[in-house]
This record gives structure tokens, C-alpha cells and sequence, in this order.
């Protein structure tokens, strides 16, 4: 099954961890896939930890993608492939039972992955287990093979008073 978490509002990788955690506490194995982040937010480290959920990262980065040039989006592109080729070997080998795609919906707007393989693994690959997909805006395709899709609406947020981002509870 294909779950959605999208939307602007803060949540979507808060819910794909906890349902990685329960995967985990259920005795399953997990891939957990962050996109457009190199790793270093809180999560990581507890994930890690786990034994049961292999985790991997974008490390190329390093920066939002309006801050990168060509040569850098081309790395990060690549990566997000090989992130997905993984993703899609550890189904298919039958090593896992749940994979997280975070920030996946982005990367693929974006562009900053290849978006042919992209629709190729939502549309077969990602039906033979459970696949959680976050970001943005999913797009009709992305919705279309869902099974459930939770939107996070942001209603009032500390960044629109000019507070940052905080280590442990925004990242």
C-alpha cells in the first residue's frame, strides 16, 4: 500500500518516522529514504539506532536546491537515483516491509531525480509493499496509486513571527 503524507504544514516526517517506529516495534524491516536532506536532522541518529531500519541520506546535500548550481543538482540528482534504485532492490530482494521516501514528492518536482524511474517504481514496484512518500504537492500520478493520503495544513507556524527552525523539533 502507498501512503501520503503532503501538504505545507509541519508533521510529514514526524508521521513517517513514528509509522517506522511501529513498523519496527511490529518486528518489520524498514528503508527509510531521506531525499533533499543530507542527514543531519534529529531522527537520524535515533532511526540508526533501531537495527531494523537501514537509513540513508542524500549527504551531496548540502543546501536548498535554489542555493545549488548545475554541477551540484546533477550530484544530488544521481544520488536521489541511487536511492531509489536501493529502495527498490531491498522490495523486490523481499528484505523490507516498509519503506519511507521522505521528501521524495519534492525531489521529484524538482526534477532532482529521474523522474521516469520515479513513476515506474510508484506504479509497480511500490505496490508490493508499504511505501510512505512525503512532500509538497504530490502529483496526480502520485495520487492516483495512493491508498491513503493524509494533507498537513499549516495553520500557524513560529517562523511566520521570524523564529527559525529548532534543533529536535523542526529537524
Amino acid at each position: 500500500m502507498i501512503h501520503i503524507y503532503y501538504g505545507n504544514g509541519k508533521g510529514k516526517t514526524t508521521a513517517a518516522v513514528g509509522l517506522a517506529v511501529r513498523a519496527v516495534g511490529a518486528g518489520m524491516n524498514v528503508g527509510f529514504f531521506q531525499f533533499l536532506k543530507n542527514g543531519n536532522s534529529s531522527e537520524i541518529s535515533v532511526l540508526k539506532s533501531l537495527g531494523s531500519i537501514a537509513v540513508m541520506c542524500c549527504e551531496e546535500c548540502n543546501k536548498f536546491t535554489f542555493a545549488m548550481n548545475e554541477g551540484e543538482k546533477r550530484a544530488v540528482t544521481h544520488k536521489h537515483t541511487e536511492m531509489l534504485k536501493k529502495a527498490s532492490a531491498m522490495i523486490e530482494s523481499g528484505d523490507v516491509q516498509l519503506i519511507v521516501l521522505d521528501e521524495f514528492i519534492d525531489a521529484y518536482n524538482k526534477k532532482m531525480i529521474d523522474t521516469d524511474l520515479a513513476e515506474r517504481f510508484i506504479s509497480d514496484t511500490a505496490k508490493k509493499c508499504e511505501v510512505v512518500m512525503t512532500g509538497r504537492e504530490p502529483s496526480e500520478m502520485f495520487r492516483g496509486n495512493a491508498d491513503y493520503i493524509t494533507e498537513m495544513s499549516a495553520v500557524k507556524h513560529p517562523y511566520e513571527k521570524g523564529i527559525t527552525a529548532r534543533k529536535g523539533i523542526e529537524y
